[in-house]
């Protein structure tokens, strides 16, 4: 991929933008604060937004109230790690405590078929039919499913920087726990693509031990490969939720935008001559 290529399919707003499928903004903007609106992007499908506040409002006040507060730093950025690095930790710090658990989903299918055949001659002729079935069990029909976070009946989970095939995971895992009755709602957050850019302007990644990274031919690393075109961001998700992957499950979604980021403008201040 060119790097034109790789800048227009991170910069499309129609491959971003919610489809008339998804709830108005005017009536997401009804229910959620507005330092949600100032730190994340927001996209709301199958009245998520609205089911998780009048349904779901212990959980869903848990989970505002964490994302309020979610902060990350340039540092955290530009350290190596993907899904694993600090990031997704800041957000494990603010919901384990509170009861959030990983947590799989498993279960046998039980079917029966039934139906009707003759068992004989009435006196009048009539053919007399008797009830016959039989049962059977698909075992493990619902199997391996997990979700990082759940509470009660409401799902939660955090994509920073994976393969982007993993939004397919965690909207499948979505569907299958909301078609087997045990959630009623899911949160998801990944990237905006508003970060591109501050990606771009903090230019130089890290290495592990926080120092910045150069190659073996003494050239710096830079940072924006590192978040590429495959990797978990908000054009990604939104694609597939477009596309309805997140079956009949309601999904909000959030991007994180640069209002995140702590020490912004202090990293500016210091490096911007």
């Amino acid at each position: 991929m060119s790097d034109d290529e790789f800048e227009g399919e991170q910069t499309s707003d129609v491959a971003e933008r919610p489809s008339v499928g998804a709830d108005s903004d005017e009536s997401v903007r009804a229910i959620l604060p507005d330092v949600i609106f100032k730190k994340f992007r927001v996209a709301s499908y199958r009245k998520a937004a609205a089911i998780l506040h009048h349904g779901l409002s212990a959980e869903f006040t848990e989970i505002i109230e964490a994302l309020s507060r979610f902060e990350i730093t340039t540092e955290m950025i530009r350290r190596p790690g993907g899904n694993e690095s600090d990031i997704p930790k800041v957000v494990s710090g603010l919901l384990r405590h509170n009861g959030w658990h990983e947590t799989i989903i498993s279960g046998d299918l039980k079917i029966t078929r039934k139906w009707r055949e003759p068992a004989g001659v009435g006196n009048k002729g009539k053919v007399i039919y008797k009830p016959s079935s039989i049962s059977y069990v698909r075992e493990r029909y619902l199997d391996g499913h997990k979700i990082d976070y759940v509470k009660n009946r409401l799902a939660f989970d955090f994509e920073w920087n994976s393969k982007d095939q993993t939004f397919d995971r965690d909207l499948y895992a979505f569907a299958a726990f909301a078609d087997a009755g045990a959630i009623d709602a899911a949160v998801i957050v990944t990237r905006d693509t508003s970060l591109n850019e501050i990606f771009k302007e903090l230019g130089q990644a890290l290495d592990k031990n926080g120092n910045p990274a150069f190659r073996d031919d003494g050239t710096p690393v830079p940072l924006m490969p590192k978040y590429g075109a495959s990797t978990t961001w908000w054009g990604k998700l939104i694609y597939r939720l477009n596309a309805g992957r997140n079956g009949g499950c309601p999904v909000l979604a959030l991007g994180i935008k640069p209002d995140c980021i702590s020490d912004l403008g202090e990293w500016r201040a210091t490096n911007t001559r």
